[in-house]
C-alpha cells in the first residue's frame, strides 16, 4: 500500500529500499548473491593521533631506544614482521592475519605541510585536502555523490552519535546511530543536527537541537567526533518527504537485521568491538551499504603513554580479529577491506611526563581477504626529522586513491581532485 502510494514520485533509491525489503523476506541471515555484492570499505579512525613508533617499532634502529629511553618497547617483545620492523606486542591478532595473508602494513604516511591541530588535521584526513586548503565535503562524501546517485541512504553508515566529515556531500547521504534502536539520520548543512528517530521522521527531517562542537571535543577520546554532513543543494520539500520515507524504512530494517543475526564469534567487551560487532551484523543480514565508519578515541597520549597505550593497542587487536573470525565464518571476509587512520603519529623523542606530543607521519593498516600482504612503502628515518616529527614518504591520499580503483572499482580523480599513485596494497 505505501508503495503505491507512493509510486507516482518513487526515485530509484526508494524502489531499490522496496526490493531489498523483499529480498530479505526469507530471512536469510548472511548475504547471498544479490544485487548487494559490491565491495565493501569499513574505516576505522584512532582518534587523537597514534604514536605509530609504538605500534610498528623499528626495533633494530638504535635512534628508537635513545629517543624513548622510557616507553621504548624492548626488542625481545616485538612480534617482529621483518629484520627490522616489528608490531606493538599487544597486536598477536594482527600478526596472526599478517602471517595468514590478510594485512598490509603500509609505512611513513603523511601529507605535505603537517598540521599539529586534532581538528584541522583531522579536516584534512577526512577530508583529502592539501593542509592549505579547505574543502568542505569529505572523500567517502565525494564519492557517493560522484558513484552512488540513487543508491539508498544507507550506502554509508556511521556508527556514533554524529556523522563524520568524511561523509559531508553536496548531495547528503549516509546515516549515522550508535545502536540500532536509537537510529539516527543526519542531514543539513555542514554541522546539521540530529533528533530522535520518530522526530525525525515525523517531522521531515527538522531535528531536535544539538550540543554544538566544544573545545573540549578536540580531546584524544572525543576527536573522531566531528560532524560533516552537507546539505542537499537546495533541494525540494518532495526531495525531502521522499529521502525521509527512504531513510523511515531503512531504519526499521536495520533495526530488523541487527536483531535477526547473532554471530557465532565471541567479541570481546569494548567500544569498539560492540561497533565491529554491529558493522558485521549490517554485513551478514544484507544492508546494502557500500562504507562502513568506525572510531576508537583516547590515542592523545601525552602523560603516562606506556599503560594506556599497551591498553588501546589491546582492544584494537582484539575488536579486529573478532571482527575478521565472524566475517570469515559469514563467508564475506573476502570482500571486506578495513582501513585505519589517525590524523596525525607523535613525535620520535619522549617527553617529560613519558608521553608524546602530536607528530606527523605514521602506519596504516589494511586487512582483509583481498588485501595484498607486506610491508609497503619504507619506515621514515628516526635521525633525519623535520622539526622533531617524522618525515612522510607515502602521501595519504595515494591510499585512498588505491582503495577507491582497485578495491571499490571508480576513478579517485574526481573524488580526489587530482591524481595520486597507486599503491600494490590490493
Amino acid at each position: 500500500m505505501l508503495g503505491a502510494a507512493a509510486a507516482w514520485t518513487l526515485p530509484v533509491f526508494l524502489q531499490k529500499t522496496f526490493f531489498t525489503m523483499d529480498a530479505m523476506a526469507a530471512d536469510a541471515a548472511i548475504q547471498t548473491a544479490t544485487g548487494k555484492d559490491h565491495p565493501i570499505l569499513v574505516v576505522l579512525q584512532m582518534a587523537g593521533g597514534n604514536d605509530g613508533l609504538n605500534t610498528v617499532i623499528p626495533y633494530a634502529d638504535e635512534a628508537y631506544y635513545s629517543a624513548r629511553p622510557v616507553i621504548g618497547i624492548g626488542r625481545d617483545k616485538v612480534l617482529k614482521l621483518s629484520d627490522h620492523i616489528g608490531l606493538n606486542p599487544n597486536l598477536a591478532g594482527l600478526r596472526a592475519l599478517y602471517d595468514d595473508g590478510h594485512l598490509g602494513v603500509i609505512q611513513g604516511v603523511g601529507y605535505p605541510n603537517p598540521n599539529r591541530s586534532h581538528f584541522r588535521s583531522t579536516e584534512i584526513w577526512q577530508t583529502a585536502s592539501d593542509a592549505a586548503h579547505n574543502e568542505p565535503y569529505g572523500w567517502l562524501g565525494k564519492y557517493f555523490d560522484s558513484c552512488c546517485k540513487g543508491e539508498d541512504p544507507t550506502v554509508g553508515v556511521s556508527i556514533g552519535n554524529q556523522i563524520p566529515q568524511a561523509f559531508a556531500s553536496e548531495h547528503p547521504t549516509g546515516v549515522s546511530f550508535s545502536r540500532p534502536e536509537q537510529y539516527r539520520w543526519v542531514n543539513g548543512e555542514r554541522g546539521g543536527k540530529t533528533g530522535s528517530a520518530d522526530d525525525l521522521y515525523r517531522h521531515l527531517n527538522q531535528p531536535d537541537e544539538a550540543a554544538e562542537m566544544t573545545p573540549e571535543m578536540n580531546s584524544g577520546d572525543s576527536i573522531g567526533a566531528i560532524s560533516g554532513a552537507a546539505g542537499h543543494g537546495g533541494g525540494t520539500l518532495d526531495f525531502v518527504k521522499r529521502t525521509a520515507l527512504d531513510a523511515q524504512l531503512s531504519s526499521d530494517k536495520v533495526r530488523e537485521i541487527a536483531a535477526k543475526y547473532q554471530p557465532t564469534v565471541t567479541y570481546p567487551k569494548s567500544g569498539l568491538a560492540d561497533n565491529l560487532n554491529l558493522v558485521a551484523r549490517m554485513i551478514a543480514g544484507g544492508l546494502p551499504t557500500r562504507v562502513y565508519y568506525v572510531s576508537q578515541g583516547g590515542f592523545d597520549t601525552h602523560t603516562n603513554q606506556a599503560g594506556s597505550h599497551d591498553r588501546l593497542m589491546k582492544d584494537l587487536d582484539e575488536a579486529l580479529a573478532a571482527f575478521c573470525k565472524d566475517l570469515q565464518a559469514q563467508g564475506n571476509f573476502n570482500r571486506v577491506m578495513l582501513m585505519t587512520f589517525s590524523e596525525f603519529g607523535r613525535r620520535v623523542t619522549q617527553n617529560a611526563n613519558n608521553g608524546t606530543d602530536h607528530g606527523a607521519a605514521a602506519p596504516m593498516f589494511v586487512l582483509g581477504g583481498g588485501v595484498k600482504p607486506g610491508l609497503h612503502g619504507r619506515h621514515p628515518s628516526l635521525t633525519t626529522l623535520n622539526n622533531g616529527d617524522l618525515i612522510y614518504n607515502v602521501d595519504f591520499r595515494s591510499v585512498y586513491a588505491t582503495i577507491l580503483e582497485k578495491w571499490m572499482k571508480v576513478p579517485s580523480q574526481n573524488v580526489l581532485a587530482g591524481r595520486f599513485p597507486v599503491l600494490p596494497i590490493v
